[in-house]
């Protein structure tokens, strides 16, 4: 905080001081000259008070200057404002010095230190002071994937005007949330100094939370009045233990209150576990300190209602391992009535966790002291492992085990979906690199089929055998299409669109597919903002949706069919953060929905319908890839799309395409319909570069029946040898993924002999995936698989452009 400027009574405390000094002075002249009679010395000390005076009334003067220059504007609005946010809030001036910050910032550093100078995990603090640069420079900065002891936590740095940085520090929810319990703790400090508190207060109960260091975050009215002798002391900061005073006998009081006070009873609640959990205690005045540590019904009622307040899911158990008392939220976790709770903790789970827990509350409740987390699957969500934790329990009457349930809620839902995400992110990565090492086998058998066909005639006994081995081997290349459209790594050719058009171009053919017994039904919202999308794959999208549909709704119902509804929506940025779901960006949107009158998908199937292979059709029906390509396609095409099925209702598909701004990223452009053309003689030199041996002998030969000459090279390393020993070649034409050297390394090496070289790679990637990391003009692409055709095609228009 800048200092505040020389208040009018300092300065008058100035010139008081001056009059002293000078009255003194003239007393002292006075006295030395009665008692000396020498006039000199005595105007010697009133020169000397003189002096003393001015120069305090100058510094007066001077100090008062400083402070007014030192002034600056009043943060106090700034705090509040700060303070009443969630986020943790610090202000930087241009100097670098911290000139306010919030309790959240001091909660989350553990202090105030100014940033970037954070203690963040690994190179978080480099990273942020680029940012806070940038913020300096552009207006703005944003910066995720920080971690502050193992927890995740983004950042956002805002200029305000010229002189000021607004930080904003927000966690992201995760393990490190849910173990320490520092999410819970801002419901936690508001509960216990509002209403709540007070209301606890009245029935006697005093209420504090404290740091793991023993300061005071917050307490109620009625601790602050024993601890300091006023309800409305502050309390926040002060050292717990500095206010507490122990007996020989263990009692313990209030220090203020010395020995004649009431020894006091404290009750701590768990709330997680880890060096960084909050704690929270409950202070209680014993009725009598001769008894042993117990409560009786009136208290425990109070303890009841302390552990009703709070926003994380709490029981507790008696000796005998029955239920004395849950709160609201271990009800609506559980799914069970918090007014009448079951007799046994195993009654809430499946019957293979029943020992176990029965186990560990008998081991607590004899006088275990720590607490431990297990894994129990809930008898009302089998499906979802929740970690509960089990802690002893003392003072608290009847109860002796408390339990502490974790991952409950939206905090649970989230931690689901990002393992969902990120196991079909690995399981797509898996799917890629099988496509690609598959496409170089298909490459193979489909040009060494072309090869053979060259031979043979249609009338030839061979010919139909040496067809039906490429017409599968085609059949194969469509899958592995399949494979990469999952893992997004197809090629698109992107365009903008209006998803009505797509959707009226596709209904006719869908009429034909749904059959007699299944009625279409389509319709179109207003306002549709325009979409940018291949429209062979959003076809494909809503064939292969509109297909499973059919089928389901079929199987249910062979002779009456059912209705497939297709609708198209506009939403707006407004009403997807009313949606508040923590995947759907805030934004404009396109949407496409798909609904059934079908059985619906059941609930243990739908998080897996868009894995890979997955399928409950029979053998033979089904791919199982048929979901997954359409959540591939969506993905890659920027989209989003979610799978719902109501109770008694179908199965309903929504894909929400963000809405096109014009001059985003420049639209492809549709290139023109190749012109067939009879086979002409090639010539020239081509350096071929690939490392797979079959790969490479089948496009050689392809090359030289076109009349080319043909340098073959294994690996980058080898083709460098050949570009150094050998004429200049006219083409090279070469792999991208290749080991010890890859294909974009090898060209760049290649350009800097011949700067204009043309450059033709194969690969079985997608072409916008490599162009994104290809930094090299000039440059053609060929897929894989490829036929010889498609090969001598692709080099000829090459080396004619």
């Amino acid at each position: 905080m800048a200092s505040s400027p020389l208040s009018p009574p300092e300065t008058a405390a100035g010139q008081q001081a001056a009059l002293i000094a000078g009255a003194g002075g003239l007393a002292a002249a006075v006295l030395v000259l009665g008692l000396l009679g020498d006039w000199r010395i005595a105007v010697a000390f009133l020169a000397a008070a003189l002096v003393v005076a001015g120069g305090v009334l100058a510094f007066a003067r001077v100090d008062r200057r400083r402070g007014a220059e030192a002034a600056g504007p009043d943060w106090s609005l700034a705090q509040a404002l700060a303070s009443a946010s969630e986020a943790a809030v610090a202000v930087t001036d241009r100097s670098g010095r911290l000139v306010c910050a919030n309790d959240a910032y001091r909660l989350l550093f553990d202090g105030l230190p100014t940033p970037p100078g954070l203690p963040l995990d690994g190179d978080g603090e480099g990273r942020l002071g680029v940012a806070g640069r940038a913020a300096w420079r552009d207006g703005a900065a944003e910066i995720e994937g920080l971690a502050r002891h193992g927890q995740s936590v983004s950042a956002r740095i805002t200029r305000a005007g010229d002189d000021m940085l607004l930080w904003q520090f927000t966690r992201i929810a995760g393990d490190g949330a849910a173990a320490s319990g520092i999410e819970t703790l801002p419901a936690i400090l508001s509960a216990i100094a509002g209403a709540p508190g007070e209301r606890l207060g009245g029935a006697g109960v005093m209420t504090v939370a404290i740091q793991p260091d023993g300061r005071i975050e917050a307490a109620n009215r009625v601790f602050a009045a024993r601890a300091l002798g006023s309800a409305d002391a502050i309390v926040e900061g002060r050292d717990f233990a500095r206010l507490m005073l122990a007996d020989p006998s263990g009692h313990v009081r209030f220090e203020r209150e010395g020995e004649a006070g009431n020894p006091l009873r404290l009750i701590q609640l768990p709330l997680g576990e880890g060096e960084q959990a909050p704690i929270v205690l409950a202070l209680i005045d014993e009725e009598d300190a001769g008894l042993p540590a117990s409560i009786g019904e009136d208290v425990a009622a109070h303890v009841r209602a302390l552990v009703s307040l709070l926003p994380v899911g709490v029981g507790m158990v008696d000796r005998e391992g029955r239920f004395v008392h849950i709160n609201d939220s271990f009800a609506a976790a559980t799914g069970v009535n918090a007014a009448a709770p079951p007799l046994y903790p195993g009654d809430l789970v499946v019957r293979e966790d029943k020992a176990a827990l029965a186990d560990a509350i008998r081991r607590f409740s004899g006088g275990a002291s720590h607490a431990a987390d297990m894994q129990v699957r809930l008898a009302a969500r089998p499906d979802e492992p929740v970690a509960l934790t089990l802690a002893g329990a003392r003072g608290l009457g009847n109860a002796s085990v408390i339990l502490c349930l974790k991952e409950t809620g939206e905090e649970g839902q989230l931690k689901r979906q990002v393992a969902q995400a990120t196991k079909m992110q690995a399981v797509g990565q898996l799917a890629g690199g099988v496509a690609h090492d598959f496409n170089n086998i298909l490459t193979a058998i489909i040009g060494h089929c072309d090869l053979m066909l060259m031979r043979h005639s249609p009338g030839d006994s061979d010919h139909d055998d040496i067809q039906q081995v490429r017409l599968n081997a085609n059949r194969a290349a469509a899958l592995t299409r399949q494979l990469l459209a999952f893992s997004r790594q197809q090629t698109l050719r992107p365009h903008v669109l209006q998803l009505a058009d797509v959707v009226s171009e596709v209904s006719h053919l869908l009429t034909r597919l749904l059959g007699e017994t299944v009625r279409l039904e389509v319709a179109h919202g207003r306002g549709l903002g325009a979409v940018r999308a291949d429209p062979g794959q959003l076809e494909q999208v809503i064939v292969n949706l509109a297909v499973n549909a059919r089928d389901a709704m079929v199987a249910a119902n062979p002779k009456g069919g059912g209705t497939l509804t297709i609708e198209t929506l506009a939403l707006g940025r407004a009403a997807v953060k009313r949606m508040a779901d923590d995947v759907l960006p805030v934004g404009d949107y396109s949407v496409l929905r798909i609904t059934d009158t079908g059985t619906g998908i059941p609930a243990e199937i739908l998080p897996k319908i868009f894995e890979p292979f997955f399928t409950t059709k029979e053998v033979g029906k089904g791919t199982g890839l048929g979901l997954s390509t359409v959540y591939g396609i969506v993905k890659q095409s920027g989209g989003y799309i979610f799978a719902e099925s109501p109770a008694g209702l179908g199965a309903r598909f929504t894909i929400y395409f963000p809405v096109y701004a014009a001059g985003e990223v420049p639209v492809a452009k549709v290139p023109p319909k190749p012109v067939k053309r009879a086979a002409e003689w090639g010539t020239g030199t081509v350096l071929l570069v690939e490392d797979e041996a079959m790969v490479r002998a089948i496009a050689e030969r392809a090359l030289a029946r076109q009349g080319y000459k043909v340098l073959t090279a294994e690996n980058g390393e080898a083709a460098l040898e050949l570009i150094a020993t050998s004429e200049r070649p006219d083409l090279l034409v070469s792999d991208v993924v290749m080991p010890m050297m890859d294909g974009p390394t090898m060209v760049a090496k290649v350009r800097e002999r011949y700067p204009d070289l043309p450059i033709l790679f194969m690969s079985g990637y997608a072409e916008e995936q490599l162009r994104r990391s290809i930094d090299l003009d000039n440059v053609a692409f060929l897929p894989k698989p490829f036929s010889v055709q498609q090969l001598a095609d692709a080099v000829r228009g090459v080396m004619e452009a």
